[in-house]
């Protein structure tokens, strides 16, 4: 298993009118080529501002990205980016995979 830690920042009073966006037109659709993810967080008052953390649970990198693919090629999704997108001012992800005594755990 492997997780899919993905981290944007927003510009400075985007955040709530994004979570809206997102609630709305995008996450039936990523859940739909995804599944449901193992977290989705906003960031509160302390330490960086203005990000949202969400994070996807997968097999291995084919998983990955075959259910990216699909997700990439729904024109639903690529709508909501097209709005999505002017609010955000950076994208940060990372691939980690479990220690090894956690080999056998899922989220």
């Amino acid at each position: 298993m492997i997780i899919d830690h993905r981290t944007y920042t927003l510009k400075p009073g985007a955040l709530n009118d994004y979570v809206k966006l997102y609630e709305a037109e995008g996450f039936a659709h990523q859940r739909r080529h995804l599944g449901d993810p193992v977290g989705w967080y906003t960031s509160m008052d302390i330490g960086e501002l203005n990000q949202i953390v969400h994070l996807w649970a997968y097999a291995d990198l084919a998983d990955r990205a075959a259910r990216r693919a699909g997700l990439l090629a729904d024109p639903a999704w690529l709508a909501f980016t097209q709005k999505a997108a002017p609010m955000i001012l950076h994208m940060r992800n990372k691939i980690l995979s479990p220690a090894a005594f956690l080999a056998d755990a899922r989220p």
